[in-house]
């Protein structure tokens, strides 16, 4: 993940998004912050955020119509999200945030210790997860070069194992090749 990767945190009080980046700072991660979701989805989509602290009830976009878009989007889909309620978890946002792939329902008021384990967790795992698909794209690519040579080989090259023949060159004929072995 880059450097400038950073934890988005979304709140619209301006007391809570102090509180959290507070408990958050001794981590040393980058931290930005919204005021609202729509603010959220523009940091969002202009990338670069590696984790969303979000909360779930703001004036116009709600955390859950956030994540509910991000999930539709494929560059977002995997960001992981931490949701923050202030008014207790009830049975249907539970469902509602858990069948979004929410990573967790954190109630307020926050445990910074806690918290910062969350925290911590989510977004290194989500680092080494881009860091593996970054590994897994560069080693396809360099199959696909391999797979490309072996289906051309350059003439006059020789395989590594000397007990396979030295393949035809191109344009060759196979009445050529008769004329060769006698």
């Amino acid at each position: 993940m880059p450097s400038d990767t950073r934890i988005l945190i979304v709140d619209d009080h301006e007391d809570t998004l102090y509180a959290l980046e507070s408990a958050l700072a001794p981590l040393g991660y980058q931290l930005s912050r919204a005021t609202s979701g729509d603010e959220a989805l523009k940091q969002v989509l202009r990338g670069q955020v590696g984790l969303l602290l979000l909360d779930v009830r703001m004036p116009g976009v709600s955390g859950l119509e956030v994540v509910r878009y991000m999930r539709r989007v494929e560059q977002t889909q995997h960001i992981p999200v931490i949701l923050l309620t202030g008014f207790g978890a009830d049975h249907e946002l539970t469902t509602t945030a858990f069948g979004l792939g929410v990573a967790d329902l954190v109630l307020k008021p926050v445990d910074p210790w806690a918290l910062r384990t969350k925290v911590r967790y989510l977004y290194d795992a989500h680092r080494r997860h881009l860091a593996l698909e970054r590994e897994v794209r560069r080693l396809r690519a360099l199959t696909g070069e391999h797979t490309e040579t072996a289906a051309h080989p350059r003439p006059g090259l020789l395989h590594p194992d000397a007990r396979v023949p030295t393949q035809r060159p191109m344009g060759a004929h196979a009445g050529e090749l008769e004329k060769d072995r006698t």
